[in-house]
């Protein structure tokens, strides 16, 4: 089947749409994209120089719903499926998997790095792992009417924050602080709040704030208008009333910048917890001894586990985890100028690029 790719053919320059040919092997499928989320991690192999694992030129894009149209031998049960495709999808058979590893399977494939991603009208990838999609026609399943290309964004910027949160052990009445609310800090707000927990969210954002005031936070604090000390006081304050020592308190830096990163860090109280979700390709100064004297643990997270997509799913469809007011739907050719606008932060909410029929 011929597709229709935006490709990247070199670093800092505009993508270019081209046709290839795609046929799906054994255990693969095609699928047709309805829409693909764009996420900081594509704006880092575009303009950042963070490297792919396949070479260029390469269409990248790991957020990604849409049908099956085509499968090869031994997928044949997807056909005309529904589906989510994960941002990570781990091989399944390795050690690392058998051990229930598979974020650091050996093997595992990363649409828009390891192959080629969703900026395109379809996408050839393992059928291991996919999430299926309920009849959004079914107002019982679907009482928010969302429609395919909306449930896009679980690929990641909803599983990956989900997996954290899972992750850290968060319970109803913890606290549950994030640290950048934009894209996977918003969803993963609301995903605690969901849990019962209670949030606090910080960020230089105004608007962001206030909009997630309306979705699970009960706290927003301005790192552009408080100074580090200022910011500890308010959330010592927030938690002591509401008798959450530090030991039950989560941190969650899904930022992904150097400023916020300090910031989480130094948040840690003792017996306390920070999961890493935000990436930065820039160096971090921190005094790793605190986790030491503070007994308290730094945690690393990578993607999700394709297993947990099917709960993601149902938190999205049941209205637990709101979608549509934190993203914003363009044509897929207009892929430069959005990617151009979202690097120059003049873009608040997640972009899902939606192929021309």
């Amino acid at each position: 089947m011929e597709v229709r790719a935006w490709t990247v053919r070199a670093t800092d320059a505009p993508m270019v749409l081209e046709p290839r040919e795609e046929t799906p092997g054994r255990g693969e499928v095609l699928v047709q994209v309805a829409g693909c989320g764009v996420c900081h991690t594509d704006l880092g192999f575009l303009y950042d120089g963070v490297p792919t694992r396949h070479a260029l030129p390469l269409t990248l894009g790991h957020e990604v719903s849409g049908r099956v149209v085509a499968c090869g031998e031994g997928a044949q049960v997807w056909l005309g499926r529904n589906v989510i495709v994960p941002a990570v999808i781990p091989c399944g058979e390795c050690d690392a998997c058998r051990a229930g590893r598979g974020s650091v399977c050996p093997k595992q494939i990363f649409p828009g790095n390891d192959v080629h991603g969703g900026f395109a009208s379809h996408l050839r990838v393992p059928s291991r792992g996919l999430c299926p999609v309920p009849d959004l026609g079914d107002a019982r399943v679907n009482p928010l009417g969302l429609d395919l290309a909306a449930l896009s964004v679980i690929a990641d910027a909803v599983s990956t924050p989900y997996q954290a949160v899972e992750r850290t052990g968060l319970s109803r009445g913890d606290l549950a602080v994030f640290v950048g609310v934009g894209g996977v800090g918003g969803f993963g707000a609301q995903i605690a709040a969901a849990r019962g927990a209670h949030v606090v969210a910080i960020d230089v954002d105004a608007h962001k704030l206030a909009l997630m005031g309306e979705h699970g936070v009960s706290l927003g604090l301005r790192a552009d208008q408080l100074d580090f000390k200022a910011l500890k006081k308010e959330l010592a304050a927030f938690a002591a009333a509401r008798q959450c020592p530090t030991w039950r308190t989560r941190i969650f830096e899904t930022s992904g910048t150097v400023q916020g990163q300090e910031t989480a860090f130094g948040l840690l109280g003792h017996g306390g917890l920070l999961s890493v979700v935000g990436y930065t390709p820039h160096k971090v100064t921190l005094r790793l001894s605190n986790l030491m004297a503070l007994d308290a643990t730094l945690q690393g997270n990578w993607g999700c586990a394709p297993e947990l997509y099917p709960a993601v799913l149902d938190l999205v469809l049941a209205g637990h985890v709101r979608v549509a007011p934190f993203v914003e739907r363009r044509p897929l050719a207009s892929i430069n100028q959005t990617f151009a606008e979202i690097h120059d932060r003049r873009v608040a909410r997640r972009v899902i690029l939606v192929p021309e029929s």
